[in-house]
């Protein structure tokens, strides 16, 4: 496994390989989510590379960039045992050097959910996505569903560019409990943990009520409310039912949608969202 720090390095190994090419950009700190994405490219790809990157540009002035989890030694170690051909672990200098002053910004679909709770998140997530696609040039680049905004706006981004590049969105992966993994989820006390098991519960409860022949959209919110509502730990910030696509709020399920929630778990914050398929 080649593990590189500087663009140059990385575009001579592009330059050196043949066959098509998997990219899993992660910011590290890796967990079996990540390394599902990597079998998928695996399993898909000629050669398979992972990004390694803790990107300053997606994190608000008051969030968790300074504390954010790394291991780089231990991820490698993973990645090595996962048949990863290379691995591109940048300083922030190297990707964004003094004079670096481009964003990518995608307009109305970038701004809702968490785009309004973490203003400029996504251009920061457009911006740096667009930089790796553009020095990888790779063939499927794979994204976890539980980021289901994020998969969302970098395929409209690739679609608006006109990039060459297959989008693939990889099912979450959920602990034994239900949870979503998330490198975040390091942050959470024992009794927060207990506690954040009823964001998968209220989704579960949601789409139960859905698959029995809900469609009133603000009912299931309000079963996901009251799941989430029930933990006085839990500090609920949205609970969406969105066009899977436009992410416009829905009044009826009438398409392919999106059920989504984030909230403070004690002082950690996580997403879940699970796929509404009429």
């Amino acid at each position: 496994m080649h593990v590189v720090e500087t663009i140059e390095d990385l575009r001579a190994w592009r330059n050196s390989i043949a066959g098509t090419l998997g990219l899993v950009p992660t910011m590290g700190y890796l967990h079996a989510g990540h390394l599902a994405l990597v079998r998928r490219a695996r399993e898909g790809n000629d050669c398979v590379a992972v990004t390694i990157f803790v990107n300053p540009r997606q994190f608000g002035p008051s969030e968790d960039l300074a504390s954010y989890p790394r291991d780089t030694a231990r991820d490698l170690l993973l990645l090595d045992e996962a048949g990863v051909d290379l691995v591109f672990v940048p300083s922030v200098a190297e990707m964004f050097p003094p004079d670096f002053a481009t964003t990518v910004d995608v307009g109305s679909l970038a701004e809702r959910l968490e785009g309004a709770s973490r203003p400029g998140h996504f251009r920061g997530v457009a911006t740096v996505v667009a930089r790796l696609l553009n020095l990888f040039r790779p063939t499927r680049a794979y994204f976890g569903q539980k980021d289901a905004q994020q998969v969302a706006v970098v395929c409209r981004m690739a679609a608006d560019l006109a990039l060459s590049v297959e989008i693939i969105a990889v099912p979450t992966v959920r602990d034994i409990d239900g949870l979503a993994l998330s490198s975040r989820n390091v942050y959470l006390s024992a009794e927060e943990r207990a506690a954040a098991r009823a964001l998968a519960r209220g989704l579960r409860r949601a789409l139960s009520l859905f698959e029995a022949g809900e469609r009133d959209a603000d009912s299931l919110r309000q079963i996901v409310r009251d799941e989430l509502g029930v933990e006085r730990l839990i500090r609920i910030d949205y609970v969406s039912v969105a066009d899977g696509v436009s992410l416009d709020e829905l009044v009826q399920v009438d398409r392919p949608a999106t059920l989504s929630i984030a909230a403070w778990v004690g002082r950690t914050r996580l997403i879940d969202n699970v796929a509404l398929e009429v």
